[in-house]
């Protein structure tokens, strides 16, 4: 079946466009695109009209899309930027026009859940498997062998970090350690069941760190896929990132440069999030809660 996934994120437009069958989601059509929808949300408590614009731009190229292709179904998730904001309606009443089906508002429990199912399809380890999706507003980690025994959500995230703590490039040591303390002591209420034998971190964050990581010369799924970090190799990337201008970093032949504001705030989010799990490294996977989304369309489609 042919199936259509959006993922409205608080930094990050995404599209999914894919044939799933017998379980396997083949991508026909995947894209990232940076609009900064939450900027500022976390103090205003409201999208700028602006980055709405931007990003409803974004969403009407994208429904175009999902119509030539003609999906058999397709769904629409928006996650913590417009589930924080108090004009939220006004947007999603331009977003069901631009994409031609209405965005779901889901919780981070939800989005949790549909990062493992896209997550642990495709990446090679033993159970028991955390995964850990960081996003621009919430980070969210879900455990679990078959199926999610435990799942969280906390209001952090690489735009959020950034807003609070992060306003300067470079980084002061101030701002940095506030930045750590802060992503601790929020991270510090996740209590998985029992230890993972498999760690999988999903989303732009990640899979930019680690062709970052990698020193790519340009940004290679199939390199990034499958890759390993490790706590001491996020701590050297966050020491890196942060004695870096905005400037420098989006000059970062493997970063996207719409990513530059806020790639430091993200990387001291991903080792904290790390440490919390108790082991020395993960696996980074470029199959996520997009695919989560499909696997769960072409299932209710056959139903």
């Amino acid at each position: 079946m042919k199936v259509g996934a959006v993922d409205i994120g608080t930094n990050s437009m995404r599209l999914l466009i894919a044939e799933v069958e017998d379980g396997g989601v083949q991508w026909l059509d995947r894209r990232t695109t940076v609009t900064g929808l939450g900027a500022g949300v976390d103090a205003s408590g409201h999208l700028g009209r602006e980055a709405m614009t931007r990003t409803i731009e974004v969403l009407a190229a994208y429904g175009a899309a999902l119509t030539e292709a003609d999906v058999g179904r397709a769904r629409a998730i928006a996650t913590s930027a417009t589930r924080d904001a108090a004009n939220r309606e006004g947007f999603l009443d331009q977003a069901a026009i631009a994409l031609g089906t209405r965005p779901e508002v889901i919780s981070g429990e939800e989005e949790a859940a549909l990062a493992f199912a896209g997550a642990t399809r495709a990446v090679e380890g033993p159970p028991p498997y955390v995964v850990i999706d960081i996003g621009g507003g919430s980070t969210e980690f879900v455990f679990g062998s078959d199926v999610p025994t435990y799942r969280t959500s906390i209001d952090i995230g690489s735009v959020r970090l950034t807003d609070r703590v992060l306003a300067d490039r470079p980084a002061t040591r101030d701002q940095l350690a506030a930045a750590q303390d802060l992503a601790s002591g929020l991270l510090g209420g996740v209590d998985l069941p029992s230890e993972p034998n498999c760690v999988i971190g999903v989303a732009g964050t990640f899979t930019s760190l680690s062709a970052i990581s990698q020193d790519l010369p340009v940004y290679d799924p199939g390199r990034v896929h499958g890759s390993s970090l490790s706590v001491t190799r996020l701590a050297e990337l966050v020491v890196y990132l942060s004695l870096l201008s905005l400037e420098e970093t989006a000059a970062i032949p493997s970063l996207d440069p719409a990513r530059a504001p806020v790639i430091l705030g993200g990387a001291v989010v991903a080792e904290e999030a790390l440490r919390r799990c108790a082991v020395t490294e993960l696996r980074v996977s470029e199959h996520d809660s997009l695919d989560g989304i499909a696997l769960a369309l072409a299932e209710a489609g056959a139903g």
